[in-house]
């Protein structure tokens, strides 16, 4: 639940009661002569006792108490800098405040017309991630969530939809991949997807394990079957915006890999922590579904969710299988640990039948994406030159910043098989990323296609406008790019 909105074209005065206050300022060299600014005085007094300079809140904001004992917080946005930067800026002034659980912040907005609209877009976009709490399962949790926003300076008539649509898709992927392994089985997992779509208006249609060895699922199926349950599913859901006016119609999968324990090639201990989040390219999927269905993006989406467990007993699968995908492709297994393929293959297959216009996967992939990048960007591949450079804008515009990688054919020799049509990866894992990549797009044909290897789900003391460890990375990036395609 996002906290509720009260907007103000006045900017705040002293009569109103307020306990917590953030102040955000344009770019500014030296204080105007007629200033209006709150808590001016005490600020003033901070940056000379701190030894800084107006201008050093574009780098790092501040708080203070004011008179009446308010916790006021200032921050100057640069517009020149990097959307990405600015975000980060914001989300340093708000912690200074969310870290006192406040039940309610007060905006105060500063600039031109258009400085203020997009000042309060930051803001309110920063505020209603970071104000919510996530899932925790302690007795006395250490945040409340936030029940109130006021703010000062601006109106929008159409009270910040878009704003508020990317912060509840963002959470929705950030809530899930909370959730510990024990809590979100496959079972739960669709059981939960059910629910939001009746509650959305999606059409629900799930593929269970039986349906996928009927119809010949043989790569999703071979990771499945190690878990006792048979409770793996792809679920398929489906939504068509009333405002859609285009032919548009973009698949959207994502990889749901509730544990990963990495099969018969067991994970050490410091490799297996977090595998609870393995399933983050699924909840991303769903977070960008509910964002653009609640923003009205103008597109039909089909969203296809790849989940399952992969787990050691003595029907998993194991190295030099050789499995039969749906597509008729034969892949000889090399590596169980490199089971995210292996069901994205399979899903792949089946959001291609339905011959979309765009297919979009995100999945937390390979380690090796990681070793590349590290955790503050996520990678991505497409068959599609155009979609590439689309891509890149829009992680630049959204602040959720993603490199592209090559996929060149002569990657292709190292998937080369002596006993199956494709190897399902090599035994190293050096440059594991490009060759996911490359075995992906055997199941997508030529369809325009895009894949982000979500480097970038989790970044220690949070990324860019989010603060906590999960980041929900590529929920904005997606609506932006799907708003220009």
């Amino acid at each position: 639940m996002l906290a509720s909105l009260f907007q103000n074209i006045s900017p705040i005065d002293q009569s109103i009661k307020a306990s917590h206050i953030l102040v955000i300022l344009p770019k500014l060299e030296k204080f105007p002569k007629k200033s209006d600014i709150t808590g001016e005085e005490p600020l003033k007094k901070l940056l000379l006792r701190r030894e800084m300079q107006l201008t050093d809140l574009s780098d790092t904001p501040v708080s203070a108490n004011l008179e009446k004992g308010e916790l006021c917080a200032w921050v100057m946005l640069d517009t020149s800098k990097p959307v990405f930067d600015q975000q980060t800026c914001m989300r340093k002034a708000l912690k200074l405040l969310l870290s006192e659980n406040p039940s309610e912040i007060h905006i105060n907005v500063y600039g031109t017309t258009q400085q203020r609209r997009d000042f309060s877009e930051l803001a309110l976009y920063a505020t209603w991630v970071n104000g919510a709490a996530l899932p925790v399962r302690k007795n006395k949790p250490v945040r409340k969530p936030l029940d109130k926003i006021y703010l000062y300076g601006y109106k929008d008539d159409g009270n910040f939809t878009l704003q508020r649509a990317l912060a509840e898709g963002n959470l929705l992927a950030r809530g899930l991949t909370a959730l510990p392994a024990n809590e979100l089985t496959p079972k739960t997992y669709r059981q939960q997807i059910k629910k939001l779509a009746e509650n959305e208006g999606w059409k629900y249609q799930e593929y269970n394990l039986n349906k996928l060895k009927e119809i010949g699922a043989g790569a999703f199926v071979a990771v499945a079957q190690g878990s006792d349950s048979e409770d793996a599913v792809i679920v398929h859901l489906q939504h068509h915006c009333k405002q859609h006016t285009q032919n548009k119609n973009v698949a959207i999968v994502g990889k749901g890999i509730c544990f990963d324990t990495g099969g018969h090639n067991l994970k050490p201990a410091r490799h297996m922590q977090g595998m609870h989040e393995d399933m983050n390219g699924s909840a991303v999927a769903l977070g960008i579904l509910l964002a653009a269905t609640r923003a009205e993006i103008p597109i039909s989406i089909d969203c296809w969710l790849a989940i399952a467990e992969n787990h050691i007993s003595p029907r998993a699968y194991k190295q030099n299988d050789i499995i039969s995908a749906l597509s008729g492709l034969s892949i000889e297994i090399v590596h169980t640990d490199a089971e995210g393929r292996m069901v994205l293959a399979d899903t792949l297959t089946l959001a291609n039948k339905l011959k979309p216009d765009l297919i979009i996967d995100f999945a937390t992939l390979t380690g090796s994406m990681k070793t590349a990048l590290g955790s503050r960007y996520s990678g991505i591949f497409s068959n599609r030159d155009d979609l590439s450079q689309k891509a890149l804008s829009a992680g630049k515009r959204s602040g959720e910043r993603v490199c592209l990688f090559p996929m060149d054919a002569d990657y292709e020799e190292s998937l080369e098989s002596n006993v199956a049509d494709i190897k399902q990866c090599e035994i190293g894992g050096e440059f594991d990323h490009i060759l996911a990549a490359c075995f992906l797009r055997r199941f997508v044909n030529d369809t325009p296609w895009l894949h982000m290897d979500l480097s970038a789900s989790s970044h220690k003391d949070g990324l860019g406008a989010v603060d906590s460890e999960i980041t929900g990375f590529g929920v904005s990036w997606a609506v932006e790019f799907l708003r220009t395609v």
